[in-house]
């Protein structure tokens, strides 16, 4: 009799599975047709789909394509009908896009205040609609857009015009936007700006791009009447700028040439170009151009980098001097805290520097960290709480951003997915938060666990937040290998988030993100049978081959989990070039100087998880202080494996 129950009831799963399976079909064949823009299809789709959970996707695709004819009415339904939703406020965007672009103030009115997620396009139609209604603050507001130095919307250049047409913003205004632009590499968006300038000192599209491809040749063509006009002096100092991209001690070379034609002004530019330039070197001679820069204006990456270049020389001086001139928001990251504080410790100021660390001693950052080490509080995380109780986390699976967010993870349109998660827990409090974040953890959608666990404010699961799954294949591994479980854990968290199937937009695979051409080295190095690079994905294959990896970076590094972790997502060459020159400096530090940006924040992740993970792992506190320890000179590099990729 339970054998006869058992096949009715598979039998009668069966056909609802096929069902779920056909529907979700469905749905992708849907999202196909959105992308050729089959109209005809997609429609057809939307009747398949009723009743879907992702029906209202299908619907939303549809009337996008058709949002340039679509009638009011019809939009408005669908808002009402899916008001609250990520996707009513994603359709209301675009239709305000389209109604700003037609002049609708009327309904552009109507359909802007309600609107969640704002932009930069939105937010300077509502501008030109407020002008149009004769509210002048409208383009004081506007103004700060036009120092930007990014490529300005469509929708922000009436107001930008308007601004010029009523002085607001002048010829030198005009310059300091084409500097900004040109430092950024932005050519395009500086050649349109360059057309706001008077005839007799814009300087021709044709004269730009010939600056930025050879920067030294217009230096040593420079007529010498050069620096009589505005624009003779501004494409000298842009191929000044240029040059000491490439090589700061040969623009250094040309500017001391002919530095006395510009004013103070400019020199201070200049100087302060060649001390960012240099310091992203690792040059010393970053704080000398920085401090003959004198007052000159210096923008939030260059006085980053002059307090970064102070740190490897071990200035404090100039360290708190560089935050110092910092503006208050960049002040207050926790990186720049921390930096005060020990330039104030090193000058004698111990109570100054102490009450710095307290500010953010206890986040679970990098720096939070640093700061417990320095106030003698040892790294152990916070009791564990209790676990949802069941119906907190069905109450959390019932919700429909929620239920549509799951069913985009099934069929693997991720990033639709975090989308809707992550706008479904908007407003959730921690105990909400944490039941969200097992419900994740039950899907198996480990990414969206780590992420929901780590925005509570008062209640934390560090369990959650620091999850580890597949360690019947890492913990083996790792231990064979005699590597650190919890910095491979700390790696793999910042690396995949623990997604088995993830890959990079450089085609970075799985788990450990691993490189094709470095997962083919790897798996010849080891002898590793049977590969191919279909099986870069599957679990076992990639954490053995990210595994030894990390170990073979780590023993070319002297066994330094700071080199090897830069070396991991930035390449060997690049962690070993990034020592100093001749003296050992601590691991934060040399963190903390890592030219590049993502790999600079990758560094300092991945260290910091490794010591929640060790916490966890062995249940005894942790100091990130001594995990960092020093980084030898280069001079003290170890063999080289030549063939490490």
């Amino acid at each position: 009799m339970k054998r006869l129950l058992c096949a009715l009831a598979l039998a009668a799963t069966v056909p609802a599975l096929h069902a779920a399976a056909s529907a979700d079909e469905r749905v992708l064949a849907a999202k196909d047709a959105v992308q050729r823009g089959d109209r005809a299809k997609l429609a057809k789709q939307l009747e398949a789909v009723r009743g879907h959970e992702l029906e209202p996707y299908v619907e939303y695709w549809l009337l996008r394509l058709r949002l340039e004819e679509a009638g009011r009415d019809e939009l408005r339904d669908f808002l009402a009908r899916q008001s609250g939703s990520y996707l009513a406020d994603k359709l209301r965007g675009e239709w305000l896009k389209v109604l700003g672009k037609r002049r609708e103030w009327d309904a552009f009115d109507a359909e802007y205040p309600p609107l969640v997620q704002n932009d930069q396009e939105i937010t300077c139609y509502a501008l030109q609609n407020r002008l149009r209604l004769a509210d002048l603050g409208a383009l004081e507001e506007a103004r700060p857009l036009w120092f930007v130095a990014a490529e300005l919307p469509e929708a922000c250049i009436p107001l930008m015009e308007q601004l010029i047409a009523d002085k607001r913003l002048g010829v030198d205004d005009i310059w300091e936007r084409l500097r900004r632009l040109l430092e950024a590499k932005k050519l395009g968006a500086a050649k349109l700006t360059a057309a706001y300038l008077p005839a007799s000192q814009a300087p021709s599209a044709k004269t730009l791009e010939s600056i930025a491809d050879k920067p030294m040749r217009h230096l040593a063509l420079l007529p010498s009447g050069f620096a009589a006009s505005r624009q003779g002096r501004e494409m000298a100092l842009f191929a000044v700028q240029r040059t000491a991209r490439i090589d700061p001690v040969q623009a250094a070379q040309q500017w001391e040439g002919i530095k006395d034609r510009f004013s103070a002004a400019d020199r201070g530019y200049i100087y302060g170009q060649l001390g960012w330039q240099a310091a992203l070197k690792h040059m010393p001679e970053a704080i000398g151009w920085y401090a003959q820069a004198g007052n000159a204006p210096l923008s939030e990456d260059q006085l980053a980098w002059k307090a970064r270049a102070a740190l490897r020389a071990q200035n404090w001086r100039v360290v708190h001097e560089a935050v110092e001139q910092m503006p208050k928001t960049l002040q207050a990251q926790p990186d720049w805290i921390y930096w005060l504080g020990r330039a104030h410790e090193a000058l004698g100021r111990q109570e100054e520097a102490r009450a710095l660390y307290a500010r953010i001693a206890g986040q679970p950052n990098f720096y939070g960290n640093l700061a417990d080490d320095e106030l003698g509080r040892p790294i152990m995380p916070p009791p564990l709480p209790q676990k949802p109780a069941g119906e907190e986390v069905k109450a959390v699976a019932g919700l429909p951003g929620i239920r549509r967010a799951l069913a985009l993870f099934r069929i693997d349109m991720r990033i639709e997915g975090i989308r809707e998660w992550n706008w479904t827990l908007r407003g959730m409090d921690d105990a909400k938060l944490l039941a969200a974040a097992e419900l994740a953890h039950r899907h198996e959608i480990f990414d969206r666990a780590i992420n929901t666990a780590d925005r509570t404010l008062a209640q934390h699961d560090y369990s959650m937040r620091y999850l580890a799954p597949f360690r019947e294949h890492v913990e083996p591994k790792a231990r064979a290998l005699q590597l650190d479980e919890g910095w491979v854990y700390g790696l793999m968290r910042q690396e995949s988030r623990f997604i088995t199937n993830a890959k990079s937009v450089v085609g970075a695979k799985g788990l450990m993100q691993l490189m094709p051409k470095t997962a083919s080295w790897v798996a010849k190095k080891i002898g590793l049978k049977d590969y191919h690079p279909g099986r870069t994905n599957d679990t076992d294959v990639n954490v053995t081959l990210g595994t030894n990896y990390l170990k073979m970076v780590l023993d070319e590094l002297d066994s330094h989990p700071v080199l090897a972790s830069a070396a991991y997502n930035a390449g060997p060459g690049r962690a070993r070039k990034w020592r100093d020159a001749v003296r050992p400096i601590e691991g934060a530090i040399y963190a903390e100087t890592i030219p590049f940006n993502e790999t600079r924040d990758y560094v300092k992740k991945v260290m910091s998880n490794a010591v929640y993970y060790s916490a966890l792992f062995d249940g005894q506190p942790q100091s990130l202080k001594r995990r960092l320890g020093t980084v030898a000179p280069k001079n003290g590099d170890a063999p080289k494996i030549e063939d490490l990729p």
